[in-house]
């Protein structure tokens, strides 16, 4: 069972806006970030999304102090923190690990940021009581790390980010030790405490799904750049390149050269792109595919077809089967096609209805 956030609980003071300007960050010839410009506004919930080594972790750790900039700015609240230690920008952070001190009790965890910084014994404790009802770990207060679950462990950890009450909150996957089921819990109360307390959250995740299902904004790096940031919706209706709309959407988007499909022959210098839901049966539509395999979904089925050589997925209804082998037809509505230029990777919505036309022609 979900846990509810209390309503009667106060949060912090409102989340404070981040801007990244032209930041990079190199070691040497090593290129981890480059000429990265981002804007997180504040109360959000912005997701740092992408594949392992991309740049995202690095980047957290340049908004939080932990790694130097090499060129470009950061600015919290509209000033520069460029230059100033972690201390001294107003926020918090929750790591993978959890760093919990296995020898100090859950309590003692969650405000020993506190006792470092000298608040008053009453004051800690009245904190304490609000994020140990928050979280609901009011009857953990006297356990150590070692006796609790990874779940326990996370609250733990979330806890002591949250004690101090600041206005931002960083988060390097601090989901990704938990199970599947756990994960899928946790985002909601993340998500709902965030929401309740009004942070700025900045979240790194390599997953997918959750960044579209917690974000309000979804920034999509590959090696260093920025791919995109966008609301989740928008990230997967309008992907601004090849790499963002395969990326995002499970299963991915097909991509394959306009040239492969009959009637666009003659456009070579264009990617198109189609996600598998978007597609259905049509004796006579504009794809012809032939279905190498087929896997049974419940509600649906998945076909892996080739269509002009290029490996292509469609998800039909599972009143609609279709066997391996089979030579099928296949259409769709012309705005769910998605066009890129092939040299730049460009989207180029200009196009999309008039390819629409032709393949439906």
């Amino acid at each position: 069972m979900t846990r509810r956030v209390n309503p009667a609980v106060s949060g912090p003071a409102a989340g404070k806006p981040i801007r990244l300007e032209g930041v990079s960050r190199t070691w040497g010839e090593t290129v981890a970030v480059e000429n990265l410009t981002v804007d997180i506004p504040a109360g959000s919930f912005t997701a740092l999304l992408g594949p392992s080594g991309c740049g995202k972790s690095t980047t957290l750790r340049m908004i939080s102090g932990l790694e130097d900039v090499s060129s470009g700015r950061i600015l919290i609240g509209g000033e520069d923190v460029t230059g100033r230690p972690s201390s001294k920008r107003g926020l918090s952070m929750v790591f993978q690990s959890y760093a919990l001190f296995p020898h100090l009790s859950v309590a003692e965890n969650i405000v020993f940021g506190l006792k470092v910084r000298r608040t008053a014994r009453a004051e800690r404790d009245e904190k304490l009581k609000r994020v140990a009802q928050l979280l609901g770990l009011g009857r953990l207060l006297d356990r150590k790390p070692g006796q609790l679950s990874g779940g326990q462990q996370q609250r733990v950890a979330l806890g002591r980010a949250i004690i101090g009450e600041k206005p931002i909150c960083l988060m390097d996957e601090p989901l990704s030790n938990l199970d599947a089921k756990l994960r899928h819990e946790m985002r909601i109360e993340l998500r709902a405490l965030q929401q309740k307390l009004g942070f700025t959250m900045v979240y790194v995740t390599h997953d997918q799904v959750e960044a579209i299902t917690m974000a309000d904004q979804v920034v999509l790096m590959n090696k260093g750049r920025l791919e995109q940031a966008a609301p989740p919706r928008e990230l997967y209706e309008k992907p601004a390149s090849p790499f963002a709309a395969h990326f995002i959407g499970t299963p991915p988007m097909n991509l394959f050269p306009a040239n492969a499909l009959k009637h666009l022959c003659s456009a070579p210098d264009f990617k198109l792109g189609l996600r598998p839901e978007a597609m259905h049966l049509q004796p006579g539509g504009p794809i012809s595919a032939s279905v190498r395999t087929v896997e049974y979904l419940g509600a649906d089925i998945l076909a892996d077809c080739i269509v002009a050589d290029t490996a292509f997925q469609v998800r039909l209804p599972t009143s609609r089967p279709v066997t391996p082998g089979q030579a099928i037809e296949l259409g769709f509505a012309p705005e769910d096609l998605h066009v890129f230029d092939a040299d730049t990777g460009g989207r180029r919505d200009d196009l999309t209805s008039q390819f629409g036309a032709l393949l439906h022609s």
